[in-house]
């Protein structure tokens, strides 16, 4: 099992769900490396999804209404969490942005998602 750390901006991002949300999806995230494995051969709408963009490689978790974004650490020892999007505000970006809902490849292409996923990236470890 890997360790889960959260940056400031996707602890923000959690903490604005309901408390007993916050808890189920907490809940559910719980990543082992064999469940990154393979990854890539997924069906669409598991629970797991890739985003790959320069050599770059983000993962996707669907955990109910809620898209968590992370990265496994250098030393393979946890996932930092660099965004976690609500449903609405995961709609409101792919609106935004002009893009498909659902399609993780047309996201690796979205040079406005990576600017997000980048932001998180900077922000603080909590």
């Amino acid at each position: 099992m890997f360790q889960v750390i959260f940056n400031e901006i996707s602890a923000a991002e959690i903490s604005q769900l309901p408390t007993l949300e916050q808890l189920d999806v907490l809940a559910d995230f719980q990543v082992k490396p064999e469940d990154l494995d393979g990854i890539e051969d997924n069906p669409v709408g598991s629970k797991f999804g890739q985003i790959e963009r320069d050599g770059k490689l983000l993962y996707r978790y669907r955990a109910r209404d809620v898209r968590i974004y992370f990265e496994v650490s250098p030393d393979h020892q946890s996932v930092v969490v660099h965004r976690v999007l609500s449903k609405n505000t995961f709609q409101d970006f792919l609106f935004r942005a002009n893009l498909p809902v659902g399609d993780d490849a047309t996201l690796a292409g979205s040079k406005q998602f990576w600017a997000l996923i980048e932001e998180g990236k900077r922000a603080r470890r909590v």
